[in-house]
């Protein structure tokens, strides 16, 4: 584990401390039966099969997130609700929520905004190391939450993963190298996402995907996460048979947000138009 990710798991262990002692696991889950159904995640990303066998369609879960540990502050109006309708506009398959609040600026209410305007799957990006973290997601609205193998080692990733269908939420588990992608496939996730950055230097390299892309089982969907900015990375990620694409940074600086994601996707300026 880097030195920054063990930072940020040790501030999340005191942060879910406080969560345990504000509010109880009997609230959440009383909170939860109060809302709707849950989005399908990987409904909303799953790419024809057998994989990579074209089909056109570019399926992005779009991100909002204030600042990164690597990038600083990203200079945005700070509305995540209208970045949450351009998303939509630019033909996103799902929204990605960054809610850890002392490295990326989000909150919890971020998710709670964009989940009551959005008609997509809401994704809550988060350091999960703790099952009350599931429920907490899915008391909010969420309808998938990510789980970053590296930080879940040995059996804790299986067990989160079927914690998390217990509770009735969606997975993107994030994977880093093929052992962390059999562990993911050892959990039965569904949703299974590469991080192309390395998390000791913070250099991004499509080739993480590519590598592993092979790999991947017919019935799970394969997310390339992180260094996508332009319509030829997509277009060598789609040859190579990836289902969908997780795209913060590009679209977090982007002046048009929803402008930039038809661009990604391809889509010609006369049929945006129309």
């Amino acid at each position: 584990m880097s030195d920054i990710l063990q930072t940020i798991v040790e501030k999340k262990r005191e942060t879910v401390a406080a969560m345990r002692a504000a509010t109880p696991l009997a609230e959440l889950r009383a909170r939860a039966a109060r809302l709707g159904p849950v989005l399908d995640f990987a409904a909303a990303l799953r790419g024809p099969r057998p994989r990579g066998s074209g089909g056109g369609a570019v399926r992005i879960i779009a991100e909002i997130k204030r600042r990164s540990p690597s990038k600083g502050e990203f200079p945005w109006h700070g509305n995540a609700v209208r970045q949450a309708v351009a998303y939509e506009m630019g033909g996103a398959r799902a929204i990605s929520v960054v809610t850890d609040g002392p490295f990326f600026g989000g909150s919890p209410d971020m998710l709670r905004q964009v989940k009551a305007h959005a008609r997509l799957p809401v994704l809550q990006k988060e350091f999960v190391i703790d099952p009350y973290q599931l429920h907490f997601a899915r008391a909010l609205g969420a309808d998938a939450v990510l789980l970053i193998a590296s930080l879940l080692p040995g059996g804790m990733l299986g067990e989160f993963v079927a914690q998390a269908r217990e509770v009735g939420i969606g997975t993107l588990v994030e994977v880093v190298g093929a052992a962390e992608l059999r562990r993911a496939q050892e959990a039965g996730a569904a949703v299974v996402g590469v991080n192309n950055r390395d998390l000791k230097t913070f250099r991004t390299d499509l080739r993480q995907t590519l590598e592993l892309l092979p790999a991947f089982g017919e019935a799970q969907v394969a997310v390339t996460e992180s260094g996508i900015h332009t319509r030829d990375d997509v277009e060598r990620m789609l040859a190579a048979g990836v289902d969908a694409f997780l795209i913060g940074e590009a679209l977090m600086v982007a002046e048009d947000p929803a402008a930039h994601l038809r661009a990604l996707r391809g889509q010609p300026l006369a049929e945006a138009a129309s």
